[in-house]
């Protein structure tokens, strides 16, 4: 399995992993993060990587590029599936399908740290603070 994840990677390297990038809506980008074993998000270069923080959401362990804001994302003792290399990318794949009881826990940290750090109730209370303290 290792050996033909690695050169399914090389070959997707640059591609289209979807015959049909443009027709996948939100559902069905719903539907396939939802029933994912693991999400890969193999970026170069991103922004925030709204797809990691959408499949923690929703229980799913992430194996990541170290590209923009996606570390930031990652939640502590599981930085090691942020890869570099294609073989490292693989390797933590088929770790985390042949091991769910650790996907699983990585899935519910990844949604922890979604949870207290990046949804609205915290930019709320963030903006209440500020303003307390500029109140007196």
């Amino acid at each position: 399995m290792r050996s033909f994840l690695i050169r399914s990677l090389r070959y997707l390297n640059g591609r289209t992993l979807s015959p049909f990038p443009t027709e996948a809506g939100h559902m069905e980008v719903n539907v396939f993060q939802r029933t994912a074993g693991v999400v890969l998000q193999k970026s170069i270069r991103e922004g925030f990587g709204l797809v990691v923080a959408e499949a923690f959401w929703k229980g799913k362990p992430v194996v990541a590029g170290r590209a923009g804001g996606i570390p930031m994302q990652f939640p502590a003792g599981y930085e090691d599936y942020l890869v570099e290399s294609t073989e490292d990318c693989a390797a933590k794949l088929v770790f985390l399908l042949e091991h769910s009881e650790i996907a699983e826990g990585f899935g519910r940290a990844g949604q922890a740290k979604i949870r207290t750090e990046f949804l609205l109730p915290r930019l709320i209370r963030d903006e209440l603070r500020l303003i307390r303290e500029v109140i007196g």
